[in-house]
Formats: C-alpha cells, structure tokens, sequence
C-alpha cells in the first residue's frame, strides 16, 4: 500500500530539516567568539584561530557535494545520522586539546610553538575537517529531502528546512559568551556543545524519510504545461549528468559565489568595523589623538554597540528564510533574486560611512542579513524550479560548493584588503562590485529548456 501523508506526516521531515541546520548554526555562525578566548589560552594568533573558520567553510562546502550524491542514492537519514556523529565527534574533540603552561604564554606565542605546546594543527583537524566533513553530510540532505513532501510549497519547505542556520548563530553567540565568561575557558563550550549537536542530529536523522514514488499531497495536481497549440506537454526532471551540462547551472553557481563571498566578508568584519568607526567617532568628538587611551568603560560600550550588528544580521538572516519562501512559491524566483542582490549591492556601497553610528550599521547588517539568509532558500527553490526535485541532493550538492570556495576566499580576502589599506572601504566596494556581477547575471538568467518524458 503506498504510504501517504496519514502514515507518516510530512510536516516531520520539516523537523528534521530545522533541527539538522540549527546544529551547523551552532557549528558555523558563531566561531568569532571563540577566537579571543583561544588567542589567551593557547597563544595563537587571530589569524592562526581565524584560519580554522576559514578550512572549516570550504569543507563544509566542498562535502555537500558528495553527500548530496550519497543521499540520493542511499536516503537522507543514513547520511544525516553518520554526518551528525562524526560532525560531533570534531567539536566535541576541540574540548580535549590541552592548554600549554600559562607560563609558556606569558612568554609569548613564539616560545610557546617552539616548545611544541601549541598543538594549533588539532584545531584546524578537529573543527575544520572532521566537523566540517559532517557537518557538510548534515546540512545537504534534508534540503533535497523536505521539499518533495511538499511540491505545492517547495520553497517554503526549503526555507524551513535552512532557517536553522540563523537560529542556531543567533542561540550560539550568547550561550558560549556566557559559558565562556562561566568556566573562564572556551574548551568546556565544545565538550558540552559537541554532545548536544549529537543529540539533536540523531532526532533530526529520524525524522527524515523518502516520500513513496509517486507521491502527491492530498488534492494536489502538478500543474500542466501546454504546448502553443493547447497540447498537453509530458517532460521529466533533469539527471545530475544532464543539470550540470547546462549553461544556467554554472551562471548560478557564480552568483551563489558572489553572493556569499560578499556575505561572509561582511559577517566576519562588520563587528570590527563598527568598533573602528564608533572609536574615530570618540575621539574626534573628545579630541584625542590616535595614541589617546580610550577609557575602559567607554571602550566596552563601543563594544556593545558595534555588538548589535551581528546580532541583528543574524535575526534577519533567519526570519527571510522562511518569508522569503512563499513569495518564491507565487512569484518565481528571478524577480525576487535580482530585488535582493540589487539592495545588497546597496547597503555594501553605504556600509561604511554607517559604521559611525550603531543605529545605521545596524539597519544596514539587518538588510544585509536578510539579503544574505534569503539566498539560502532562492538558490535551492531556483533548482527545484529548473531541473525538478529527483536529483536535488547531487544538484544542490554540487551547487553549494560554491558557498564553501567563498567561505574561505571572502574572510581572507577582505582581511587581507583591511589589513593593506588600513580601512574597511576597500573590502566592502569590492564586496559589492562582486555582488554587481551577480546582479548581471541573475536578470539575464533564463531557466533551461524542459527534456521531453
């Protein structure tokens, strides 16, 4: 008998999806806060820790590729599930590394490599490969898997199933901050974190599950194409082979590039930039020269306020996810893109004169996370739309690997543009230059010709 909704709800696999990005939320979007604490106890440098984010987005990036493969000829729930642990396992392990003597730090970051007491390597093995490989194995599956329960709202069923990666950097931020100030030490935050991830991987594992061939919801049609002549016409979905032979596939893959590159740059500086700007702005109104020292109290809530715009980035980031997915469903996808990445073209030009006051820089980190979080629904419905839901787990699979090469070119470029110019101006103009090019491409995009059945 073929199972239907009655048997097994399809608003569960949504659940899946939802718990499944929130763990690579808690994994991803909230690395910032540990690289202070790490810097003291181990005696890295932030570009050392940095790195580490760096590595752990193009893995993340480049597995998804695979596992989307591996999903759709295996199931999603085996993928998640051996992704999940091993995905807990790394974060987890980054508890274990031991701190060198206090005394080894006081003497300085060089001492402390040449006794061989900074193992910086099991970082970058724990969190950026072994974490990344899983967590890669966990974020792809249920976005290919959700939406064929629902082929009347796909692309509010992929927003759902991604609108955890904002709410799990949003729950992040303050509960290490917090357990961090708590245990004075980031390690305990990946002990406990590692095994909540585990939990939440292996409930989000169960409740992914393949609809039966064939399978429609209940009073639902698949609407029906004509030809010009009223003929009813029969086409089936593209094969991973035939989807990355077109033209469209790879125009999208570059702006998925673009748009993320412009995003993570983004999110990895605005918050210094904020200080920066907030810190020029004190002085200049105190008169104080550039070797002035600011008092302590007076830097803290400079702090506090540039604060505001992660904060608030991540708010954004994740309400568009969801919203942003009925519009897709009514409106198509095109018209929605080239809306957005024209606004975020914007706010990249006015970013850095609004850096001077929290309000602004905050209005525009809203903007640009709802820009940025939107993405992450349109690319995959755009998918969906084009080449049909049998072979999204390799399509998006293949697709997302753009995400992971710009995760790790968009931090260290613009880190290293703010580092040669001395100013956050540079990285955001080519920031959006890049996401111009982007624009460019999405409004000449056409979808693809459908394949006969």
């Amino acid at each position: 008998m073929p199972q239907t909704e009655k048997t097994f709800p399809r608003w569960i696999p949504l659940l899946g999806g939802l718990l499944g990005s929130t763990t690579c939320g808690l994994l991803l979007y909230a690395f910032s806060v540990f690289i202070r604490p790490l810097q003291a106890q181990f005696g890295w440098t932030v570009p050392e820790v940095a790195m580490a984010y760096a590595l752990i987005c193009l893995i993340f990036g480049l597995m998804t590729f695979p596992a989307g493969r591996l999903s759709d000829k295996y199931g999603s729930r085996k993928v998640v599930l051996v992704g999940g642990i091993i995905m807990a396992f790394g974060f987890f392990m980054v508890s274990t590394i031991t701190p060198p003597d206090p005394a080894v730090i006081a003497a300085g970051g060089e001492a402390a490599r040449a006794a061989g007491k900074t193992p910086l390597y099991l970082l970058y093995l724990y969190y950026g490969v072994i974490a990344g490989f899983g967590g890669g194995c966990v974020y792809l599956p249920p976005i290919a898997t959700a939406p064929k329960w629902w082929p009347d709202k796909r692309a509010l069923a992929t927003g759902f199933t991604v609108v955890g990666l904002g709410l799990g950097s949003f729950v992040m931020a303050p509960m290490a901050t917090s357990m961090i100030n708590h245990f004075g030490s980031a390690l305990p935050v990946f002990k406990y974190v590692g095994i909540t991830m585990l939990i939440l991987v292996v409930i989000a594992a169960l409740c992914l599950k393949e609809p039966p061939k064939g399978y429609k919801p209940k009073g639902w049609s698949a609407p029906v194409q004509l030809s010009s002549e009223g003929i009813v016409k029969c086409s089936r979905d593209y094969t991973y082979e035939e989807t990355k032979k077109t033209a469209q596939f790879w125009l999208l893959w570059i702006a998925y590039f673009c748009g993320s590159f412009a995003g993570l740059m983004v999110i990895g500086l605005i918050a210094k930039h904020g200080i920066d700007a907030m810190t020029l702005v004190y002085r200049a109104k105190e008169g104080l020269d550039a070797a002035a020292i600011i008092p302590e109290d007076v830097a803290k809530g400079i702090a506090m306020s540039a604060s505001l715009a992660p904060s608030t980035l991540a708010v954004f980031n994740a309400a568009v996810r969801i919203m942003v997915g009925p519009l897709a469903d009514k409106m198509g996808t095109k018209k929605i893109f080239v809306a957005l990445f024209v606004l975020q073209t914007a706010a990249m030009l006015v970013l850095f004169p609004a850096g001077k006051s929290m309000a602004l820089l905050a209005s525009c980190a809203g903007l640009i996370g709802w820009n940025y979080g939107a993405m992450f629904t349109l690319f995959p419905a755009t998918l969906l739309q084009y080449y049909g839901p049998t072979n999204q787990g390799s399509n998006y699979g293949l697709l997302f690997t753009a995400w992971g090469v710009a995760g790790f070119c968009g931090p260290f470029f613009g880190g290293k543009l703010q580092a040669m110019t001395g100013s956050f101006f540079v990285p955001f103009i080519v920031s959006a230059a890049v996401l111009a090019v982007a624009v460019a491409i999405l409004a000449a995009l056409k979808a693809p010709e459908k394949i006969p059945a």
